[in-house]
């Protein structure tokens, strides 16, 4: 029997559209296009919400990818919570689980100068029982030790839950240490898989 739905936070509960958020500071086109791939589409991107680098550190590594655009690319990544809002069906859906019964929880990739930034968006988190943000944690999805560590932390049992993640490989993480899965496309289709699965378990 299904007890605990784990939320995923980015494409999940809050959009996450650094394009726009480019766009929305005046980047030209080119320059987006370098910045995106300097910052967010960098292998480094991963390392923000592991939280083992410093802020400090992190902006200078991204540098080194464009550095013809050092200054475009450190005040991007300094107000780096633009790219994130909390999206409209969050907390209506969070308020109706809670209703239920059901136990809500967080297993999020997220980094800690973000969370700084952005912590006052997430008004999701007041109805969250217990939550894993991977800096805190020094752990990313979906790396088996931080569902485990979630198991652990909050005393469930992996049957007992079901993971819902924008990503696949996520997703398939969660399923590999017990948990029940669906994969977050848009909030119809997610809310109807959860439905339906909380009929059937």
């Amino acid at each position: 029997m299904i007890k605990n739905i784990v939320f995923d936070v980015g494409k999940v509960l809050v959009s996450f559209e650094p394009e726009q958020y480019l766009k929305d500071i005046g980047y030209d086109e080119i320059t987006r296009k370098i910045v995106m791939s300097s910052i967010f589409k960098s292998p480094l991107w991963n390392e923000v919400d592991r939280g083992v680098m410093s802020t400090q550190e992190l902006a200078d590594a991204f540098v080194t990818n464009a550095p013809e655009y050092e200054t475009q690319i450190r005040e991007a990544f300094k107000h780096v919570g633009g790219t994130i809002e909390l999206m409209p069906h969050a907390i209506k859906w969070v308020e109706d689980l809670k209703a239920r019964g059901y136990h809500l929880y967080i297993i999020s990739n997220y980094g800690e100068y973000t969370y700084e930034q952005t912590e006052h968006k997430l008004k999701f988190l007041p109805y969250m029982e217990g939550v894993i943000f991977s800096f805190q944690y020094k752990m990313l999805k979906p790396e088996r030790e931080i569902y485990e560590t979630f198991l652990q932390e909050f005393q469930l049992k992996a049957e007992e839950c079901v993971f819902i993640d924008d990503r696949l490989e996520n997703i398939e993480g969660a399923k590999a240490t017990g948990f029940y899965g669906i994969q977050f496309h848009n909030f119809e289709q997610a809310n109807a898989e959860l439905n339906q699965l909380l009929l059937m378990c």
